[in-house]
């Protein structure tokens, strides 16, 4: 699988966004750490804005955190653990790469499991789609700035120069500006979204688009032309549909059993 997280020497647009004596930041880190600090901040704010915000809460929120983590990392490493093996001890290529379609899968799962481990009913999806969309958007700007996730070739004015002198879709962009549409969309929807439709929205919308892009991405064919991301979109969407339909299958059920 082609590796889009190691990179020659000048790669990216600004690779490292400022210094701290001889420590140099890399922009990639900083935009993920600024997305998840940003993407916290939204869903905490809009728990209390909206009085949803409870114990349950905190505990579903570290659930999606470290779920989202692990997932985001875990392609990462299978698919490139012959670079890890040749660069032990240095810990470097363990903490590079990461994907988010394998970080909205571990969170979805961890989040969809500690609430039966716990017992938790409410839903908190609407709360949560606005505050995923801001943090995704904002951790995109990284992977620009890197010049990781890139994507193929083209003669588009949009496109990119990430330091092989080809002009390259900038598909993290692209996605930067569907996650700030959908962060706009959701706090217009917010209050008369049905529960729990938003995440739903944000989920399959983004699984969608993930696999038309992955056309235009830089990435190896899996298997009947497809990429391996494009395989994991197919079964997220089904997934969610499916798991959605199930809970509206449940609720109907409920309702009739209160009627009688």
């Amino acid at each position: 699988m082609i590796d889009n997280h190691t990179f020659p020497a000048n790669w990216g647009i600004f690779p490292v966004i400022f210094r701290i004596g001889k420590l140099e930041v890399s922009s990639y880190s900083f935009f993920v750490l600024l997305g998840l600090i940003v993407g916290l901040s939204v869903y905490f704010l809009l728990a209390r804005r909206y009085k949803q915000a409870s114990e349950n809460s905190f505990y579903v929120v570290v659930a999606g955190v470290v779920g989202g983590i692990l997932g985001a990392k875990l392609p990462y490493w299978i698919f490139n653990y012959q670079v890890i093996v040749e660069n032990y001890p240095n810990i470097g290529p363990i903490l590079s790469g990461r994907t988010i379609t394998g970080g909205l899968i571990g969170g979805t799962l961890s989040v969809i499991y500690i609430k039966r481990r716990l017992g938790i009913t409410d839903k908190k999806g609407n709360l949560f789609a606005p505050a995923i969309a801001i943090g995704v958007a904002i951790g995109r700007l990284g992977c620009f700035a890197r010049g990781c996730c890139y994507g193929e070739p083209t003669t588009l004015l949009c496109g990119v120069n990430f330091g092989d002198d080809v002009l390259r879709h900038p598909t993290q962009l692209y996605e930067t500006v569907f996650f700030i549409g959908f962060f706009i969309y959701s706090l217009i929807r917010i209050k008369s979204a049905p529960p729990g439709f938003l995440f739903y929205a944000l989920m399959n919308s983004y699984f969608i688009l993930r696999f038309f892009e992955e056309f235009i991405r830089y990435n190896d064919q899996f298997f009947w032309g497809l990429s391996f991301f494009q395989y994991i979109s197919i079964v997220a969407v089904v997934f969610i549909n499916l798991k959605q339909y199930l809970e509206k299958t449940q609720h109907h059920g409920r309702l009739l059993s209160t009627k009688r």
